[in-house]
């Protein structure tokens, strides 16, 4: 049997012309903020708020930096800034390693010592004895 497998599944589906759902809703949301504001204000002030609104809910609505929506965007940011931040070391490679000048190897004497039974029978009674 074959199946047909979607293509395009990260892509958002365009409800109307070349809009998503998200954006047709942030234009919705700047229409219905434009009529409150057309209620109350006059027309000067009007088309002085009207700006900033227009410019928050279009970037809201079609701007996406680093591929993400722009209110994703800003939840992770501050997301970042309020949790703890854990580091992780990673190993520098071997190839990369920093030269040092090499000082000439002092030649350490050591005696040594050889250890029968009675010499161990006697450290034992020292390390036994409080």
């Amino acid at each position: 049997m074959l199946f047909n497998i979607p293509q395009f599944i990260d892509k958002e589906d365009k409800i109307v012309g070349p809009l998503t759902a998200k954006q047709l809703g942030w234009s919705f949301g700047a229409g219905g903020v434009l009529i409150f504001l057309w209620a109350i204000l006059d027309i000067s002030a009007f088309i002085m708020a009207s700006v900033p609104v227009i410019a928050i809910f279009g970037a809201l609505a079609f701007y996406r930096p680093n591929n993400m929506s722009l209110i994703a965007f800003i939840f992770s940011s501050v997301r970042f800034f309020f949790r703890p931040k854990m580091y992780v070391w990673k190993r520098v490679p071997d190839v990369i390693k920093i030269q040092k000048k090499t000082r000439p190897a002092k030649t350490i004497s050591r005696d040594t010592r050889i250890i029968n039974n009675d010499r161990i029978s006697e450290i034992t009674k020292l390390l036994d004895q409080k």
